[in-house]
């Protein structure tokens, strides 16, 4: 904890963009993590040595790629983490609107003479009821 409370508040928002690596769902300021602690601790010695957010954020980025960012960026490089949840909803649809479409098939097998004895005395005793 840092004792000027507006450094801390700046720590705790850099805190809540960054994810734990350990954790992977949560940010670092959330995590109970060895990592994530040391996180914690680096962006503060960052925030106190006069460092900027977006620097503190750029730094730790630097050191652990976009995989640390909690919102990554939208780049050539993650355009599949951004559309890829799109892509499978629109194929899922896809395939569910032409499984639906799709006429159901009919099997055109021919009756045994066997099955067509048994199917004539079934319609002979329900026509004599």
């Amino acid at each position: 904890m840092l004792s000027d409370p507006g450094l801390e508040a700046r720590a705790r928002e850099v805190g809540q963009e960054l994810r734990c690596l350990v954790c992977r769902n949560q940010s670092i300021d959330d995590s109970d993590a060895d990592l994530a602690h040391d996180l914690r601790v680096l962006v503060r010695q960052r925030i106190a040595a006069g460092d900027r957010n977006d620097q503190v954020i750029a730094y730790i980025r630097s050191r652990y790629g976009d995989f640390v960012l909690l919102r990554p960026p939208f780049e050539s490089s993650t355009v599949l983490l951004w559309g890829g949840p799109a892509l499978i909803l629109l194929l899922g649809g896809l395939a569910l609107a032409r499984f639906y479409r799709r006429p159901p098939e009919v099997p055109s097998v021919p009756l045994s003479p066997e099955e067509q004895r048994r199917l004539a005395t079934i319609v002979s005793d329900g026509a004599e009821r």
